[in-house]
């Protein structure tokens, strides 16, 4: 007959066995959702969570989490060594205590021995062949972050489960990234072999190449930066904005407050058309009364993916945010569109001369790209201008911001005006340099500019 003692005993070795089985479960659980989880995936889910109707508070909690879902992804290797590591040795030591509970019950040793391993071995095919994997498999960002404190600890009591102790460097695939790739290239292989029979168009197996790679060419790629963009500021009344409009060419802008990534919203040309043509009294009216909810997209985006959601939710501009909720740039449905088919360009696009060329004595028409050297030599000056290197540049930074066509400045004794643009995205392709008055030098001006940045 068993003394009181041991009946205690008993049961906390069976507690601690129970416990052992779960926390095997659960690193078997999380082995099989680390790689399946996408960094794509992620992004996306931070910027719900930016853009969410939580708290700040809340708001930082789940960013918190995530975050650290992401540095055990970046790591796939280690982390599900981690956690096999642990399920391994939850699944020995389930064993050893159940081998226990039988020797404290008097069992002999042979079966003391059986018990214990029968045991293990259960444990062992259930936490690989049963629910854990498969949830893990179907839901594998809940379970991460779920279980991401505890994961991350794992991965830190188990530092050699890394390459050689140390971060490979090496970001690696999910499986199901993995498994993309691999569909990716038999896909360029056809096509490759397509083009090889002579009856096939180069320039739709060129387009058909290029719709491949949209899966690997990430939104920050295509986007317009920032210190591109040509926003509105809040205050602007409408009928400046139409000015803007007619002078920059964009029929969508984005509206700012105090700075960039202050966003209130999208301004649309139809939107203030409508709002003023009828109505003349309106163009008095500030520009946010015609403001739209911005669609936010992360720049770590796939330009599929984007193509596929502006197409969705029947939208042709989208601003871009980093990591941080930063406003990154600005994309259109036609840079994606580019993606595929090559620059589009429309009639009022102009050829653009690609030399400096004197369009009468002491004035001279520079492509926007041109260095500021050329002017030091045509005007016989020294700029020492360190931190730009072209005429665009230079006339950006005397302004402050984006230039508009119309848009001028002094310096240096030097008026600079913008007098073209080309390309779809409108950007100032063409500066006319003259000598300055005397009044005027270096006193930016910008007359008739409605835009602000």
């Amino acid at each position: 007959m068993m003394t009181d003692p041991v009946i205690p005993m008993i049961a906390a070795l069976a507690v601690a066995s129970l416990l052992l089985v779960w926390f095997s479960l659960l690193m078997a659980s999380t082995e099989g959702a680390v790689s399946r989880v996408t960094r794509s995936s992620l992004n996306n889910l931070i910027l719900e969570v930016q853009t969410g109707t939580d708290s700040q508070f809340n708001k930082m909690k789940q960013l918190g989490r995530i975050h650290r879902v992401q540095r055990l992804v970046s790591d796939r290797f280690a982390t599900s060594g981690s956690c096999a590591f642990f399920r391994i040795v939850c699944n020995i030591l389930d064993g050893v205590l159940v081998a226990c509970i039988a020797d404290a019950l008097g069992a002999p040793i042979w079966l003391t021995l059986i018990c214990g391993l029968v045991f293990a071995l259960v444990v062992g095919v259930v936490s690989i062949l049963v629910r854990p994997r498969s949830t893990g498999a179907s839901r594998p960002i809940q379970i991460m972050l779920r279980h991401s404190g505890v994961v991350s600890f794992v991965v830190w009591l188990t530092p050699f489960a890394r390459v050689n102790g140390i971060n490979s460097g090496k970001t690696e695939l999910s499986d199901d990234e993995e498994l993309e790739k691999i569909h990716l290239e038999q896909g360029r292989a056809m096509i490759d072999r397509l083009v090889e029979t002579n009856d096939f168009d180069p320039e739709i197996s060129e387009m058909m190449r290029n719709v491949l790679t949209l899966s690997e060419t990430l939104t920050r790629e295509i986007m317009v930066p920032r210190t591109d963009m040509i926003c509105i500021g809040k205050d602007e009344t409408l009928g400046n904005v139409l000015k803007m409009f007619s002078r920059s060419g964009f029929s969508r802008v984005p509206i700012i407050g105090d700075s960039v990534d202050d966003l209130i919203g999208m301004a649309y040309l139809k939107d203030a058309v409508r709002a003023v043509a009828f109505n003349p009294a309106a163009s008095d009216r500030a520009v946010v009364s015609i403001s739209r909810d911005p669609l936010l997209v992360p720049e770590s985006k796939p330009v599929d993916d984007l193509f596929h959601q502006m197409q969705r939710q029947r939208q042709h501009v989208a601003v871009v945010v980093d990591e941080y909720g930063g406003i990154a740039g600005l994309v259109t449905i036609e840079d994606a569109i580019e993606q595929i088919v090559g620059e589009l360009e429309d009639e009022h696009d102009r050829t653009q001369k690609a030399e400096p060329e004197e369009v009468e004595p002491g004035r001279w028409r520079f492509p926007a790209r041109a260095s500021i050297a050329d002017i030091e030599e045509i005007f016989e000056i020294d700029l020492d201008e360190d931190d730009v290197d072209t005429v665009y540049g230079l006339l950006t930074k005397t302004l402050g911001k984006v230039p508009l066509v119309g848009s001028h400045a002094d310096t240096h004794g030097l008026r600079l005006t913008a007098v073209d643009s080309a390309g779809r995205r409108k950007k100032v392709s063409t500066i006319l340099v003259e000598k300055a008055s005397p009044s005027g030098i270096d006193a930016p001006a910008d007359e008739g500019d409605a835009d602000s940045e």
